[in-house]
């Protein structure tokens, strides 16, 4: 059944009618790419060309190594940067079909590897953190990078991982938690813009004891959408899914580049087929 739950922000509403519009968009600094279209959000390929390194573990510390998937140009300047964890017993081959698709559309993108397979939420989201500090300070690529502008994502345990990091860091400008899965189930003080996508048929990380509770303790003042993929499996992260990906570019645009040319995709919200439930909070002005 679908439902679609709006949390409405009256101070966002009111600044939304007496303030005119203005050319916000033209003057970030931040902004990349072209002008999104429907079409240009659910292409497995962006505007940018993707070039991609390969990081051992030998070569770092706090996490397993992995890949980082980076726009091959700078002509536009530096990007906004993100690492994601791959779930329990998983590595970053169940996750590497999202790298050069985020990277394609104007990020940095780091697929890593845990230090085990079976680490927990709480190790994950060190180790995604630990990520983001390598990306940015030893790094091949760390000179393309805009330090300020960082976000963490992982599948099922690094989904719980990403929920970690977040809290920890409230610095970071945007996490994507997919298929989330945590033994905590309440983050009331967390702060960064939080986008959690779970699936209807998850039975591993059930979004009745999982993704929704999460989403409902994360304050609204944080920023924070839910998606349900209809009739989604715990596995949906682990192939190609466009609804995954579009609206993940999206939050990560909105957020990480304060680009409000992506905020149309998000707010109404969203009624794709493919999309069960959708709960937000719209973003504030």
């Amino acid at each position: 059944m679908r439902s679609t739950t709006r949390i409405l922000c009256g101070l966002a509403t009111v600044a939304a009618l007496t303030v005119a519009p203005t050319a916000y968009a033209a003057d970030n600094p931040y902004e990349r790419g072209p002008d999104p279209t429907e079409s240009s959000i659910e292409a497995s390929r962006g505007s940018f060309a993707v070039s991609q390194t390969s990081v051992s573990s030998l070569a770092v510390t706090g996490f397993g190594g992995g890949t980082i998937y980076y726009p091959t140009s700078t002509a536009q300047g530096t990007f906004g940067a993100v690492a994601i964890s791959p779930g329990f017993t998983a590595t970053q081959s169940s996750i590497a079909w999202i790298g050069p698709r985020l990277a394609s559309q104007g990020f940095v993108v780091f697929t890593i590897d845990t230090n085990t397979i079976y680490d927990q939420p709480d190790s994950r989201g060190d180790q995604l953190l630990a990520a983001l500090d390598y990306l940015t300070q030893r790094s091949s690529v760390r000179s393309r990078i805009d330090t300020s502008r960082l976000a963490v994502a992982g599948h099922s345990m690094g989904g719980g991982g990403s929920l970690e990091a977040a809290q920890d860091r409230p610095s970071l400008q945007a996490a994507v938690p997919l298929a989330p899965w945590n033994t905590q189930k309440s983050w009331s003080s967390l702060r960064v813009p939080t986008f959690v996508i779970g699936g209807e048929s998850d039975t591993v990380a059930p979004v009745a004891s999982h993704s929704i509770p999460f989403y409902t303790s994360i304050p609204a003042s944080a920023e924070k959408a839910y998606m349900e993929l209809d009739n989604a499996s715990h596995f949906f992260p682990n192939t190609a899914n466009t609804t995954m990906a579009k609206y993940t570019i999206s939050w990560l645009k909105r957020f990480v580049d304060n680009d409000t040319r992506y905020e149309q995709f998000l707010c109404p919200a969203p009624d794709d087929r493919t999309i069960s439930d959708y709960r937000d909070t719209c973003p504030h002005a």
